[in-house]
């Protein structure tokens, strides 16, 4: 069965496909995780939120911590962070008690 056009969605993933599968290879968000713990109501774990900010910083994109949340807004962020997060998750809030732990 083929999918409607209703049902396709495009989204951009740009050059952070090839930075995602390189942090994915390092295992970067694993030992991030193992090292600051996590816990079972995080949507967002610390490894993923440094993943998250390393491809905003590759971004080229020079904005404050309040809006980092409309970089990722367009992009498969299911895809590059993991299944179930969504911008709206990378809040300033989230990332700043992530950055607190580091």
């Amino acid at each position: 069965m083929t999918p409607s056009v209703s049902e396709i969605r495009v989204q951009d993933i740009d050059h952070c496909g090839i930075v995602a599968g390189i942090i994915d290879q390092m295992c970067l968000v694993e030992q991030i995780n193992q090292i600051l713990g996590t816990h079972q109501q995080e949507i967002v774990s610390p490894g993923q939120a440094v993943k998250a900010m390393i491809l905003n910083g590759l971004g080229l994109l020079s904005a404050p911590l309040y809006l980092f949340e409309k970089f990722f807004v367009g992009k498969a962020t299911e895809h590059l962070l993991g299944e179930g997060i969504k911008p709206e998750h990378l809040n300033d809030d989230r990332l700043g008690r992530v950055l607190d732990k580091l």
